[in-house]
């Protein structure tokens, strides 16, 4: 017999509110989890910011997004920006390879970080412009 796994979509705001609300109540985890229909596992997930929050802390979930992300060092950045200004023609891969040429072949920044660190420095091309017209301040 094949089994179909329930889905179970996120519990909304209102919902966690009621299961802590009956928790309250009742103490009984179980009938709690069943009046607001979610699982005991959702119930223990949120359990230790409800202990620590309150309602106040049920409203919304947490963003996993990271909170810092790892910088690039500084002399990396003038790297790329240099290599940039020396070889315009260059696309994000060719600097990256280039820079990991002279690391050893080991890679120190992605293609894409190259990129970004250009769209920062405001020398990335965008597809409409022509090569070359940007200019270049060491």
């Amino acid at each position: 017999m094949d089994k179909k796994r329930a889905y179970f979509p996120r519990t909304t705001g209102p919902q966690r509110r009621l299961l802590f609300e009956t928790w309250e109540k009742t103490e009984k985890v179980t009938q709690s989890c069943q009046e607001a229909h979610v699982s005991r596992r959702t119930f223990y997930n949120w359990k230790g910011r409800f202990e620590a929050e309150g309602y106040e802390g049920l409203s919304s979930p947490r963003s996993r997004a990271p909170k810092n992300p790892p910088k690039i060092a500084k002399e990396v950045e003038e790297q790329v920006k240099k290599m940039h200004c020396e070889h315009p023609s260059w696309g994000k891969r060719r600097i990256a390879d280039e820079l990991a040429k002279g690391n050893g072949w080991k890679a120190l920044v992605s293609p894409n970080t190259v990129k970004r660190i250009l769209k920062d420095f405001g020398l990335w091309e965008m597809p409409e412009e022509k090569k070359g017209t940007k200019e270049c301040r060491p």
